[in-house]
């Protein structure tokens, strides 16, 4: 099966293609076009297509739609953006200036009737009418950033953020519209998919508004015999079969994991480097009196290593680039070897009579130095990435903080006085311990306010701002979380001594003075939810979830069989991160590795990592 990433791509270039399938015998010259999208276009393609694909695909000029652009006749122009007023005015400008000579037009998320009228008298009064080819819907309103993970907006996300839909002072009509503004972009989803699943949310919240709406939607285009965008999904065979589990939750249920500190590869560089569209910046050290560069890598599912390692325990990580670099040494030895065997130093004349000796080993290496020269960068691109992750470990001594957090939510007694890491300057920045209170005190159901008292005075010392515990504080009082703190099962950590291997090499990662910890996989809440729902555990406490069908003509609470799912696509309303995706993820391994397979997609309206979460909460308590 394809993934939803794949499935995405395929539209994305089935559009570059001038919206005609690809066809596979066709491969002779692309059409030459220009790409002309807004930002939400932009982001979309740019997890998913290279600059280097997008020329393979014909795309000689990709530009913003908001910047001079000069006429270029007779080249089709393919627009990518959001069919609001001020990009379509600016479409309407390019008419009027005869911009380009072929005009194709793909909104992202379906253009109004009324829009579209503007649209087609703008394009008589510029009398350019027979210039538009085509216009289209392409129901593609999200990222993805991986085969199993999306979001639904990276600039403007601020929209949808947990501080958006929790601040005290929202009116109706804006969560109305945030809440649009999500069914839009999950309606996509699933017509990219192109399957409707089966919705189930907890009752009470913006997931069961978001739930409520997407139903009516899908119901609403279901039942639409003209533009059913479904078909494929109604056959024979396919009726009610293997359809997906979507759960969409609310993120106040879990908000202890959002601030966690974390020990995997690819959640601690979204927390130190924040890791945005698969891209994460560093600044590069000068030498001398030269100003410090910044250079971007890209972490995605090209990169072998990256797909392999991005979930597993940091110091795993420091071990595999070890070994990776030398595998690479010994294979870069034997090309040297081979050079000097056959004189190509020195001596041609004699190295061309042992040519004919050596041609298969010379035709191997030859062929295997591109692979040698990628893996080269590769190595050296996740060098860089982790040394700078490291820093940040020492720095801030970030160990410490995810071995206390973890024995906090598994409540392991910890061998740390809270007070005493909280009051040490040398530990951590006033965030870090900010973070760890708010964990300690989600995960303690019962604290005095004499005990409370003496924390803040501690935070206060330490230089922290405190808004955010005062939002958690209400927060706390409003929500059943505090009846029942035991979501967190026991997880906790163990310290073992691998780092001494690396040390003793003399290698580049030197690890002295940071704990290598063994996490012991444990499930957070929203993977609990999720193991319940999908194989219908726990009747009880899944009565308190909505079970909607849109493709049953009556609405109804009861779901019509039992039998567990295999796929499921998980939402979170408020935020998401790489904490939870990662969890998830190992979830359904393991899942899979016992013969119950399960495929898991995580998607959330915004990826924010511990220190913008935290602020979003700091904004909420200066609320208060």
């Amino acid at each position: 099966m394809a993934s939803l990433r794949q499935k995405q791509i395929n539209a994305l270039k089935q559009m570059l293609n001038l919206n005609q399938p690809q066809n596979k015998l066709n491969a002779s010259e692309p059409i030459w076009k220009v790409l002309i999208y807004d930002r939400v276009g932009q982001d979309i393609i740019s997890p998913l297509i290279s600059v280097k694909e997008l020329r393979e695909l014909g795309v000689t000029l990709h530009v913003q739609l908001h910047s001079d652009r000069d006429p270029i006749p007779e080249v089709p122009a393919i627009y990518f953006c959001v069919p609001n007023d001020e990009n379509l005015g600016r479409i309407s400008q390019d008419f009027q200036r005869g911009i380009y000579d072929i005009y194709h037009l793909n909104f992202i998320s379906p253009i109004t009737r009324q829009k579209l009228e503007d649209i087609a008298s703008a394009a008589i009064q510029s009398s350019c009418v027979a210039n538009i080819h085509k216009v289209y819907d392409q129901y593609i309103n999200f990222i993805s950033l991986e085969d199993d993970m999306f979001i639904l907006k990276h600039q403007g996300s601020d929209n949808l953020s947990y501080y958006s839909i929790n601040r005290s002072d929202i009116k109706d009509t804006e969560i109305d519209f945030i809440m649009d503004t999500i069914v839009d972009s999950l309606f996509s989803v699933f017509v990219t998919l192109g399957t409707v699943p089966i919705i189930r949310s907890p009752k009470g919240n913006a997931a069961e508004m978001v739930a409520k709406k997407l139903d009516k939607k899908l119901r609403e285009n279901l039942f639409d015999a003209r533009n059913n965008l479904f078909h494929s999904d109604t056959q024979a065979g396919n009726f009610n079969f293997q359809r997906p589990l979507l759960i969409i939750l609310d993120r106040n249920i879990d908000m202890a994991t959002p601030l966690h500190h974390t020990w995997t590869y690819q959640a601690l560089t979204h927390d130190v480097l924040d890791l945005t569209l698969n891209r994460v910046v560093i600044e590069e050290q000068a030498v001398g009196g030269a100003k410090s560069k910044t250079k971007p890598y890209e972490l995605d599912s090209k990169d072998k290593f990256w797909m392999t390692h991005k979930g597993s325990p940091f110091p795993t990580v420091a071990e595999a680039i070890q070994e990776e670099l030398e595998q690479y040494r010994s294979s870069e030895e034997e090309v040297k070897k081979l050079k000097s065997s056959m004189g190509i130093d020195n001596d041609t004349d004699m190295a061309m009579s042992m040519v004919t000796d050596n041609t298969a080993k010379i035709t191997s290496a030859v062929n295997s130095l591109p692979q040698l020269i990628e893996k080269k960068r590769l190595i050296d691109m996740h060098t860089t990435v982790a040394t700078e992750v490291l820093n940040y470990i020492k720095s801030r001594k970030l160990d410490t903080f995810f071995e206390l957090e973890e024995k906090i939510m598994s409540r392991v007694t910890t061998d740390k006085n809270l007070l005493d890491v909280l009051s040490d300057p040398e530990i951590g920045t006033p965030d870090d311990k900010i973070r760890l209170f708010i964990i300690y005190y989600i995960c303690t159901p019962h604290m005095s306010e004499a005990d409370f008292k003496k924390f803040e005075n501690a935070l206060n010392g330490a230089g922290c701002d405190l808004s955010a515990v005062a939002y958690i504080k209400r927060w706390r009082s409003f929500t059943k979380m505090s009846a029942a703190p035991s979501q967190y099962e026991g997880g906790g950590t163990k310290t073992v001594n691998m780092f001494s291997k690396l040390v003793s090499q003399g290698s580049s990662f030197v690890m002295e003075g940071v704990k290598n910890l063994v996490v012991k996989r444990h499930n957070l809440p929203v993977t609990k939810i999720v193991d319940h729902l999908m194989d219908f555990k726990n009747s009880h406490e899944m009565e308190e979830y909505h079970y909607l069908d849109p493709k049953q003509l009556k609405l109804t609470d009861i779901p019509r069989n039992r039998s567990p799912f295999q796929d499921a696509i998980i939402f979170i309303v408020g935020g998401g991160n790489y904490i939870e995706y990662q969890n998830l993820v190992d979830y359904a391994k393991q899942k899979t590795s016992t013969g119950n397979t399960k495929r898991i997609v995580y998607g959330c309206s915004t990826l924010n990592n511990a220190k913008q979460f935290l602020k979003q909460l700091s904004m909420l308590g200066q609320e208060i």
